[in-house]
């Protein structure tokens, strides 16, 4: 009898390094908390970080992005430890990509193609995939260059005009012609979401808003008993969910959106506009931020910022923090060199004085405050529907 053969047939993980460039108008703290978010995001994608490497510059540099110091500490990192991929905490221009793969050869990311590659992988509705497929051609039209590196004529010019070009204008064709397509296709599906919200009758919507992973899914699914999709990961959620949810005998429609994150795209928040319809179109805002993480108050601002983008500011408005169970009191110092820690309700008082908008604390996963949750909730879908069904037969 022969020897019996074994396959490992696990997923190898890519080992990835991480390279962000501190400029004037960035904290060493922020670009510190830039960089925990973009080694999520490789997590969540399906990669390890093995090393992250920074560089403090006036301005990026307009060839490598980073200084040539940097780039050949990096390269021998790269070749010494056999990495898989490097990624780029900001977006990289066309030619900065082109240099930077030259130079490594290996396969270079920037946080738009990380976060793409995220969306495409958690894509399921035909809506969201084709989004994400309209958005990845969009990023890639003027990268083309990049994959004909190959052909030694590839640049315009005397003496340059060659296959290489001749190749890259056909492709460029076909990919304006394809981006064409999906957006004709998009918009037939924004037409099918229009009558399906339309036949929902007029029912009070509200909407759940918030930077990615604080909880919107759990949330979700505690109020309206769906199973909605929950992870330890970003973007764990990309499709809108919808449900009919009933809090003493007042019914109103739940739904649950894409979350948000610093840095996206401008190309990419405008793909995913008509995934945002329903925060548009919602009559309550429910905005939940996860107050255990230490840069919860940059994220209601990046919330904020997308919100009125999409002009969805002008709705009622609740706050919700969530993951009390996980807060830890922050550390300070006074003048006098004495440790002060900001306790939950000391953060709880000093907000609701500074904010109008109601404001409720809460642990969905520990099911704490929740039916001071669903009070305030309940108070606020009957205001609306008594204001905009005045004569109605149902008292509520």
């Amino acid at each position: 009898m022969g020897k019996t053969k074994i396959y490992d047939t696990a997923i190898k993980q890519e080992r990835a390094v991480l390279v962000s460039v501190i400029t004037q108008h960035t904290t060493d703290e922020k670009a510190h908390e830039y960089l925990e978010e973009l080694a999520f995001l490789v997590e969540t994608a399906g990669g390890v970080v093995d090393k992250i490497f920074t560089q403090k510059l006036t301005l990026p540099d307009k060839a490598t992005f980073i200084g040539s110091g940097k780039l050949e500490d990096v390269k021998a990192y790269i070749i010494a430890e056999s990495i898989d991929m490097v990624v780029f905490d900001d977006e990289l221009s066309p030619s900065q990509l082109r240099n930077i793969e030259k130079e490594f050869q290996i396969k270079v990311l920037d946080r738009s193609n990380l976060i793409l590659d995220i969306f495409a992988k958690h894509a399921q509705t035909a809506q969201a995939k084709t989004q994400v497929e309209l958005a990845q051609l969009q990023y890639l039209l003027p990268r083309l260059t990049r994959m004909w590196t190959h052909l030694e004529r590839q640049r315009g010019g005397i003496g340059m005009r060659g296959p290489g070009e001749s190749q890259i204008e056909s492709d460029r064709r076909m990919i304006l012609n394809k981006v064409s397509l999906l957006k004709e296709r998009l918009k037939a599906i924004d037409k099918q979401n229009e009558t399906q919200r339309k036949s929902r009758g007029e029912l009070i919507r509200v909407a759940l808003v918030g930077y990615t992973n604080v909880g919107k899914s759990t949330i979700m699914n505690m109020i309206s008993k769906s199973d909605v999709l929950i992870e330890d990961k970003l973007f764990a959620t990309l499709d809108t969910t919808v449900r009919k949810v009933v809090i003493d005998n007042l019914p109103f429609l739940l739904s649950d959106t894409v979350g948000f994150i610093r840095k996206l795209p401008h190309h990419l928040v405008e793909c995913f506009k008509s995934t945002l319809d329903e925060v548009r179109e919602a009559d309550v805002l429910i905005h939940v931020v996860d107050i255990s993480h230490p840069n919860f108050e940059d994220h209601i601002v990046a919330v904020n910022d997308t919100l009125e983008e999409l002009k969805a500011l002008d709705k009622p408005v609740i706050t919700v923090f969530n993951k009390i169970d996980l807060y830890k009191a922050p550390v300070s110092e006074n003048e006098e060199g004495e440790e002060i820690k900001v306790t939950l309700k000391d953060f709880e008082n000093s907000w609701m004085a500074k904010n109008a908008d109601p404001a409720l604390f809460i642990s969905a996963t520990n099911k704490e405050n929740l039916e001071e949750f669903k009070v305030k909730l309940y108070e606020i879908i009957v205001k609306l529907h008594n204001e905009r069904y005045p004569y109605s037969n149902l008292l509520y």
